[in-house]
């Protein structure tokens, strides 16, 4: 179990976190817990580029340390895996058998058996785990689930999911994503899951290259629709592209018996504009860092309260997987032009 800390000015329990990968994920996840929560110290920032790890400790006011040092530190409760994907098993491994509590950014793998391999040590170590899919976080988000779980909008029948990149991300990036059913749809599987509550059975997918030719020549697309089915007898569209010339779309909508929740894009700002052409409002965010500021606050204090006070994860290993082999199952869709079905369990 992990071993606290008492802070002789609060004297309240903190939990004492160790961020390991100080690249942009990284960075926005040590800068939450070091400015933004109460109950966290931000004890350490490790990153296999050392000057990467002491650039960010520097500027928190933090120590920097190898990745090693800070698993086996006796000042950490709690590490953080905001590294690459292909490093996020070995690392939450370490950090278990270390008995640290683990928050691991998405995916945790891209193999399921290699999934399995790190979710397997959680549960021998016995260590608090959680999954970074802060979507399910976001104020109006979770409001479309809440309307779905008080019964508000009946029997569920149907959901919508859109996410749009104001731009794609670059080729050298695109050729190690592991494809974007895995790299920017995950965070809409987990979504249509989490507002439809239900598993998904079946994944039927479809996408092109419309946007970058290059994208396609490094074997992924860059736009795509999904159509789920869940257990529950409902289907979930969820439509992806990696560049909308408008900012950062992202709305969730779940239609049912009783009626209808959705969120939308928030604008930058409320101020609108009425004149001789008409009203003009403002942009929506440009990107997820504005778009989800607020969610990756209250992520982090989702997993300070789970791990201080015990119960289920907020996001469990079994959250994490799901998205994952729903993720493959739509390549493998993409690849045969056929549905595939899911193995009970998995989706």
């Amino acid at each position: 179990m992990p071993v606290w800390l008492v802070s002789e000015r609060a004297c309240e329990v903190t939990v004492r976190i160790g961020v390991v990968g100080a690249g942009r994920i990284g960075r926005l996840h040590a800068e939450v817990i070091a400015r933004r929560i109460p109950d966290a110290t931000l004890v350490a920032v490790a990153d296999v580029v050392s000057a990467s790890a002491e650039a960010l400790a520097s500027e928190l006011q933090v120590e920097s340390a190898s990745v090693a040092e800070l698993i086996a530190s006796d000042a950490i409760d709690a590490v953080a895996i905001c590294t690459s994907t292909d490093t996020h098993v070995d690392i939450t491994i370490a950090a278990a058998q270390a008995g640290k509590a683990v928050f691991c950014e998405k995916p945790i793998s891209l193999d399921l058996t290699e999934v399995d391999r790190a979710l397997a040590a959680v549960a021998a170590a016995g260590t608090p785990y959680m999954v970074g899919f802060n979507r399910r976080f976001d104020p109006a988000h979770h409001s479309v689930r809440e309307a779905v779980r008080s019964g508000e909008v009946g029997e569920v029948h149907m959901a919508r999911i859109t996410s749009r990149d104001p731009s794609p991300p670059p080729v050298s990036y695109v050729r190690v994503s592991g494809g974007l059913y895995v790299d920017m749809m995950i965070h809409d599987f987990d979504m249509a899951r989490y507002v439809v509550g239900s598993p998904v059975v079946e994944v039927f997918a479809k996408g092109a290259v419309r946007i970058d030719p290059e994208i396609g020549e490094a074997g992924d697309i860059d736009t795509a629709m999904v159509l789920l089915t869940h257990a529950n007898g409902a289907f979930t569209t969820i439509d992806n592209s990696r560049r909308a010339t408008y900012g950062y779309d992202q709305r969730v909508e779940v239609f049912g018996s009783g009626g209808m929740a959705f969120s939308t894009n928030p604008p930058v700002h409320t101020g609108s504009f009425l004149g001789g052409a008409g009203l003009q409002g403002t942009v929506i965010p440009n990107f997820f860092l504005e778009r989800y500021t607020d969610s990756f606050r209250l992520e982090w204090e989702a997993f300070v309260r789970y791990v201080r006070d015990g119960g289920p994860s907020p996001v469990s290993g079994a959250d994490g997987r799901a998205p994952v082999a729903i993720g493959l199952a739509a390549g493998e869709s993409l690849r045969t032009g056929q549905p595939v079905a899911l193995v009970s369990g998995q989706g």
